[in-house]
């Protein structure tokens, strides 16, 4: 606090010189007054379906996180913190954008689909780089790219590039769909024009690659039906493909050709303020874990790829720290939704589990609207700025965006980032003021914390899909009935008390009413 009385008095100090002898000129003022500013660098990792169990600081077992754990030791360590969503895409829209996805009708995209954020919306590259940062993407995107006439032989926009993004090198979509290839700033990665390439999310191409249906001889890993289109690496994926043979990615290789591209980003930057969102595929299916970190757990594919995870994290503090900049970058590093173990292929990810526990003490999992499903593991760490510490302070990645324009003193607009709410106290500061409510969404319907209670709001009726759950082994909490937990009392959520509890139920209704209304932003 005594260092920023000292910057306000320094700034008025120089304000004054300028009015009143014109030793400085007023462009010089405001460089100055710039260049006194916190512009920390910030790099988001976010990793897929890791759930709060799976790092070792967590109480994982099986498998062994030492970067993660270090990280953790040295700054923050969240126990109660959330996706805003128990799947990906819509996770990935509330993070970016600072509001729920539902606003958007945000849900799991296809790989083909038209982009979720469009130009000219307000999110935190096009926010960071107003504020002079640098800003790149580099993984897995999976919030749909060009206007909905897709043409991949193309230069592919609007994309990342076009809302705010410096560099972009993208996994278009996920690992389990088409079209398997890397795109770099609007471009598929060595594609050639003698082989151009075609996606189709319908009916098959003709002369497309051969399917997990038709030749499941030549698969890695078995697959489901939904799974078993295009075959691409030895292992089939959803929809299908023709053409691109040399653009195709191999999965083993994910990390290491995503961590040059993230390292060489950082080196390029390292004497400028830089954001950079880095977005694992890792540990999403199918999970193909790079030769050197085979049977590194005891926990097969899924812990083997846990670990690799663990080395990428590791190689980028590495980095900070040979580049002198540790102490200037902002890490944040979390998860997109909670744990899945069986998601379209068999690679004994449930048969190989032991004690481990992916969700921690929670129930549930991705896609479920229990605790588990977006209940995540958040470490944030600031070298010399953040003491290490533990915070059961109540957390949601929506308010990432409001945390960070509240550390870089920026005024939001009334109807920006309308869902994100300012914690960078509790973030960035060691603050252990927590959101007195908190919505997610899951795949079929919402809940909301109010204190220590949750409401899980009852579906009219249950989806078709249930069955489809029940084969992957995962409890939904999708009823026809409201459901009220005592999380203080009852972590696993297993005592249903809304029929005891009417009042409370009706004021968790009444704040989703008002949640679903708001048009601005909250105050």
């Amino acid at each position: 606090m005594k260092k920023k009385w000292k910057l306000i008095v320094v700034i008025i100090g120089l304000v004054v010189i300028s009015a009143c002898s014109s030793l400085l000129t007023e462009p010089e003022v405001k460089n100055l007054i710039e260049k006194t500013k916190v512009r920390p660098n910030i790099i988001m990792v976010y990793v897929d379906d890791l759930g709060f169990g799976d790092i070792g600081v967590n109480g994982a077992k099986g498998v062994e996180t030492p970067y993660i754990d270090s990280l953790a030791a040295s700054g923050v360590n969240f126990t109660d913190a959330h996706a805003s969503s128990a799947t990906c895409t819509p996770s990935r829209y509330s993070l970016l954008t600072g509001e729920y996805a539902f606003r958007k009708k945000g849900k799991v995209l296809p790989g083909d689909a038209p982009s979720l954020i469009e130009p000219g919306k307000a999110n935190l590259a096009s926010l960071l780089k107003q504020e002079g940062y640098a800003t790149a993407v580099i993984g897995k995107w999976h919030l749909g790219l060009g206007d909905g006439e897709l043409d991949w032989n193309q230069k592919i926009e609007p994309g990342p590039n076009e809302i705010g993004f410096d560099y972009s090198f993208l996994i278009p979509a996920t690992g389990d769909r088409v079209p398997t290839v890397f795109v770099e700033d609007g471009l598929i990665v060595n594609l050639s024009k003698d082989d151009p390439i075609s996606v189709s999310y319908g009916k098959p191409i003709d002369g497309d690659l051969p399917t997990g249906r038709e030749r499941p001889d030549l698969l890695k890993v078995a697959a489901d039906r939904v799974h078993s289109g295009a075959i691409v690496d030895g292992v089939s994926r959803i929809g299908f493909m023709k053409g691109g043979k040399s653009a195709e990615w191999r999965d083993e290789l994910f990390p290491d050709v995503l961590n040059e591209k993230a390292l060489s980003f950082i080196r390029s930057n390292k004497d400028k303020p830089f954001f950079l969102y880095y977005s694992y595929h890792d540990i999403h299916v199918p999970r193909l874990p790079h030769p050197r970190f085979k049977n590194v757990s005891s926990m097969g594919d899924r812990g083997d790829a846990i670990v690799q995870m663990d080395w990428m994290t590791g190689q980028i503090m590495e980095e900070l720290k040979l580049q002198g900049i540790e102490e200037n970058t902002i890490i944040i590093f979390s998860s997109d939704n909670g744990p899945v173990l069986n998601d379209g292929y068999s690679d004994q990810a449930a048969e190989l589990l032991g004690d481990h526990r992916p969700g921690g003490p929670f129930r549930g999992a991705k896609y479920s609207a229990y605790e588990a499903g977006a209940r995540v593991p958040l470490v944030i760490s600031w070298p010399g700025k953040i003491e290490a510490t533990t915070s059961d302070a109540t957390v949601s990645q929506v308010d990432c965006y409001a945390s960070i324009t509240g550390l870089l003193k920026h005024d939001l607009r009334n109807n920006e980032a309308i869902d994100s709410i300012d914690f960078s106290n509790t973030l960035f500061a060691n603050g252990m003021q927590g959101r007195e409510y908190l919505f997610k969404e899951s795949s079929r319907t919402v809940s909301l914390r109010l204190g220590n209670y949750k409401y899980i709001e009852e579906l009219d009726a249950i989806p078709n899909m249930s069955e489809t759950f029940k084969k992957k082994n995962i409890e939904t909490g999708f009823l026809d009935i409201p459901q009220l937990y005592d999380l203080s009392k009852d972590v696993a959520e297993k005592n249903n008390m809304a029929s005891q509890s009417p009042d409370l139920v009706d004021k968790a209704r009444n704040k989703l009413e008002l949640i679903r209304a708001r048009k601005v932003r909250e105050r």
